[in-house]
């Protein structure tokens, strides 16, 4: 059914007395079931696992991938199939919704694990411990939490701000359950079926995966004789360059780099073509174009100059020329201008989210008389005055002795976090985008100005900056949904709460297996941080700031600084282009600098993937054929079916080369 609304007029001249009378007369559900404790432990669970699925991604692109919608389909499906067989009576839209909520608020807790956590430990060479790790992030995001609520008044009661992730939420859920079943189950099907074949591809490129089949299930070692495990080369090159080496063949080169050396491979990786499908193609060519110019152009022209060398490891040995020392040594630094500049542009080009942040709030109010009307469903605004003071001491108490960050940077940091989370806020409200990546880059800035010594300084600030905003602007457009259709914002936070422990505890184990797996002595090193599995694009952003702020650019090779000022107006020059044609030139200087930092293969894989649905877009445009329906609306299962099976798989794969 059409969901009901307020139109223009009302919106202007009613006050919010008004509009939350209306709201509560017309559109509140009452006593409909929404946090149940099956809503509770589905959105638990669901969160988890998608969360984990959401790490593994972020350590290869840097990208956190939202599971709202996902988390949707899977709990309609799961539950219309468990009323379906009489186990259990369907899901109300209530209890879909409080689920997503749940998963959604897990799926942002990997944030910090791949971006400043990392940074700080890749640039200190200390390793977090878990649990320093798992109460830092849970007291920046809770403090979220109760930052959002006094911004939810004003921002989705009275002023009928958009959000429009969440609304598509909303009109999503309200499909599902009043005339769309059958397209739900389907897409359910698409994801379901994805993963499948998506997993057992993964399964089968697996070391680990192929050791425990065929060592420890069937033994095959023993009766054949076998060393080593089959299994199919992901990197399909492989065959190529065994043969070369076997018959003597052209081995691919650049100015006598190899193309190995430069990480040109061409590599069949399911859930980057996931990735790749989601992000569209302009930012996948956009992506592509960053890394063909540096790993094809640059980089081999830097190799031969002598500015990028193998260097000597602390054990004396020499470390060989890879991707990550291209990287490390020179092409970082032109990405990361590349990135924030452009970052800071688009974010600068928008000045209705900075007006419109603070405007609402400077708004003379309006004397309304008689009771609050949803006193007893809206989150209490006392525990936000109580709870906002407490949490913030303790998020300062927790950056300074875990990680040494002085007490008076602590909470100088403070304000400027409330204010540029106010901001991130807004712009979730109008545009769906959370400018979290810039803003943290002002924290990170604004502390390192003032010391530029420890860079846990402006690292951790500027890492408590991206999830405070994170969890209250993504908690916001969750309760959009919820506004929509009728929920107790009440019981949205403390599902938002139940998503942050379950993020937490899915996550935070998971981050060292993968990450900081121990060695044959049971050691863990910084150094597997980032690996050709795992390109960290995030945490190395953040490590290239903060070793600007420390070292100055004076410490860099000469075309190391050219190449920065290049690429500054480069950014600048796109950015405004994009500005004045309205979003219609094709390029993003942000998706040029991110593909500079991911291996080439991930960045060719992921345009691929983005090709491969723009294309057959391109072929069924008809609404309502199957080709359609299958391509273009069934886009978003097909690529969270292919990235959930890869990841999951990938994850086990990684679990079992642990224990075996």
């Amino acid at each position: 059914m059409a969901l009901l609304h307020l139109d223009d007029e009302q919106i202007r001249t009613w006050t919010r007395a008004q509009k939350d009378a209306w709201w509560f007369k017309n559109v509140y559900r009452g006593d409909m079931p929404q946090l149940t404790l099956r809503s509770g432990l589905t959105g638990f669970l669901l969160g988890g696992i998608l969360s984990a699925t959401a790490l593994y991604i972020g350590g290869k692109t840097g990208i956190s991938i939202g599971v709202g919608l996902t988390s949707v389909i899977l709990a309609f499906a799961l539950f219309r199939l468990l009323h379906a067989s009489g186990l259990a009576t369907d899901f109300t839209i209530l209890e879909n919704n409080c689920t997503q909520s749940i998963a959604t608020a897990a799926g942002y807790m990997i944030s910090p694990m791949i971006a400043s956590l990392s940074a700080y430990m890749l640039v200190t060479g200390v390793i977090v411990p878990w649990w320093q790790m798992m109460i830092w992030m849970t007291v920046a995001s809770i403090l979220g939490v109760l930052v959002a609520f006094p911004m939810k008044r004003r921002f989705i009661n009275e002023d009928q701000l958009p959000f429009p992730e969440g609304r598509a939420c909303g009109v999503v859920l309200d499909a599902l359950y009043t005339g769309e079943a059958a397209s739900g189950m389907y897409k359910a099907r698409l994801l379901g079926y994805t993963a499948m074949w998506a997993g057992i591809f993964q399964m089968i490129i697996s070391d680990g995966w192929m050791k425990l089949i065929q060592f420890k299930i069937l033994q095959m070692d023993k009766w054949a004789g076998m060393k080593e495990a089959w299994n199919l080369q992901e990197r399909l090159d492989t065959y190529y360059y065994t043969a070369a080496v076997k018959y003597d063949l052209w081995i691919p080169k650049i100015m006598g780099v190899d193309f190995r050396t430069l990480g040109l491979r061409f590599t069949a990786d399911a859930a980057m073509m996931g990735v790749g499908g989601l992000m569209g193609i302009r930012v996948a060519s956009s992506v592509l174009l960053g890394s063909l110019i540096n790993f094809v152009l640059l980089a081999p022209v830097m190799i031969n100059r002598g500015d990028i060398i193998q260097r000597i490891a602390p054990s004396g040995k020499l470390i060989p020329i890879s991707r990550v020392e291209i990287v490390n040594q020179w092409s970082l630094w032109w990405a990361v201008t590349m990135m924030v500049v452009g970052a800071l542009v688009s974010l600068a080009a928008k000045p209705e989210i900075f007006t419109g942040a603070f405007k609402a709030f400077g708004k003379k109010k309006t004397a309304e008389k008689g009771e609050d009307i949803l006193k007893d469903i809206e989150f209490p605004l006392w525990i936000s005055i109580v709870g906002i003071p407490l949490f913030s001491v303790l998020g300062a108490w927790a950056t300074h002795s875990f990680f040494g960050v002085p007490w008076l940077l602590a909470f100088i940091s403070l304000p400027l976090i409330f204010v540029l989370t106010v901001i991130c806020a807004n712009s979730m409200a109008l545009t769906s985008w959370t400018p979290t990546g810039a803003l943290a880059k002002i924290t990170q800035f604004s502390i390192g100005a003032i010391d530029r010594s420890n860079p846990a300084s402006n690292l951790l600030p500027a890492g408590m900056t991206s999830e405070v905003a994170a969890n209250a602007s993504n908690l916001l457009s969750d309760i959009k949904p919820g506004y929509m259709l009728g929920a107790k914002p009440r019981q949205q936070a403390v599902g938002h709460v139940i998503g942050i422990i379950a993020g937490s505890l899915a996550c935070v184990p998971l981050f060292y297996l993968l990450f900081l797996p121990p060695d044959a002595q049971g050691l863990r090193s910084t150094a597997t941080i980032v690996t050709d599995q795992f390109a960290m694009p995030a945490a190395m952003q953040w490590k290239g700031v903060a070793e600007l702020i420390a070292k100055g650019v004076s410490s860099l090779p000469t075309t190391a600084v050219i190449s920065m000022v290049v690429a500054a107006i480069a950014a600048l020059c796109i950015e405004v282009a994009r500005i004045v044609t309205k979003g219609r030139f094709p390029l993003s200087a942000v998706s040029i600098g991110l593909g500079v930092v991911l291996p080439a293969e991930s960045c060719i894989a992921m345009w691929l993937g983005a090709a491969l649905f723009w294309w057959m877009g391109r072929k069924h445009t008809e609404k309502g054929s199957s080709g359609h329906d299958f391509w273009v609306e069934g886009c978003e299962p097909i690529c969270a079916g292919l990235i959930s099976g890869a990841a999951l798989m990938g994850i086990g794969n990684a679990i079992i080369n642990v224990l075996i």
